[in-house]
Formats: C-alpha cells, structure tokens, sequence
C-alpha cells in the first residue's frame, strides 16, 4: 500500500511527511476528495522567506483578510481548518526547499507549527504532505510505492 493509500485509509496516523511523487496535482487531488477527505495545495517553490509563506499559507488554505502574519496567528488558524463532512485536511506542501535554505529559522518555526497540528486529533485530522528536494530535515518519509 503507498503512503497516501495508507493515510487516506486510516492505516497511518496523520503527521508531517516528507513525500517524493511525481504524481499530478490533480491526480493526488481525486484520490484525496474520493477518500472523502479535503485537499489544500500549497506552493512555495518561489518563496524564501516568513512573511511571504505566511501569505501562501493564508491564500491556500482560505484564512480571513485579517490573519495576523505569524507564527502564533498561524498556529491558531491551523486549528480552524477542518472538515466536518469527511475524513480530515491533507495539505500537499510542494516546493518547500526554496524557504528551507533561504530561512531556516522560520522554515523550522513553520514546520513545528504544521506538525503540532498534525499531531493533534483535537480539530480533525491533518495531514502535511511536504513534496520536491531540499536541505536535510527531520521530518519522517512517507513513500510514494509500498512501504
């Protein structure tokens, strides 16, 4: 069973991955939505630094106009993205190289934020899909293929 099956399955606990795919958006965006499950994609191939992801993370995941550009507001709208009808929330976070080098720091803050979310049943299942190359991280792999 691959990775996504997996999750989408219930068969592995939502958590922050690392994913190398080369699957089509649209392609993981069906298998998601016919698991019942919403899908958010968030790109930041272009992006190296906080105030410019946090806008990213504003626009894709639909935060209001007045979301605060930090970690904390983050954190806290984190917890209004949800799914009452389905399963859960799985983000694919494509292109999170970029930030990582140019911004350590706050690629680290992002990061620990997501999977605090991710972590924790308490608002619905979410999951961080983190797709495409980048620095060393310790975030756990996912596979695309069994295992």
């Amino acid at each position: 069973m691959s990775g996504l099956a997996a999750i989408l399955a219930g068969h592995r606990k939502p958590g922050t991955y690392r994913w190398a795919s080369a699957l089509d958006i649209a392609d993981i965006r069906r298998a998601v939505e016919h698991a019942h499950w919403a899908f958010v994609s968030l790109d930041t191939w272009q992006i190296e630094d906080k105030e410019a992801f946090l806008e990213a993370a504003k626009e894709a995941l639909g935060f209001t106009d007045d979301f605060a550009h930090n970690f904390d507001a983050f954190a806290d709208s984190l917890n209004d993205v949800t799914q009452a009808d389905g399963e859960g929330v799985l983000m694919l976070w494509d292109g999170w190289g970029p930030f990582a080098r140019a911004d350590r720091r706050a690629f680290d803050v992002a990061v620990d934020v997501l999977s605090v979310r991710s972590r924790s049943s308490r608002f619905g299942k979410f999951v961080v899909l983190m797709r495409g190359a980048g620095p060393e991280i310790d975030v756990p792999e996912i596979y695309s293929h069994a295992g």
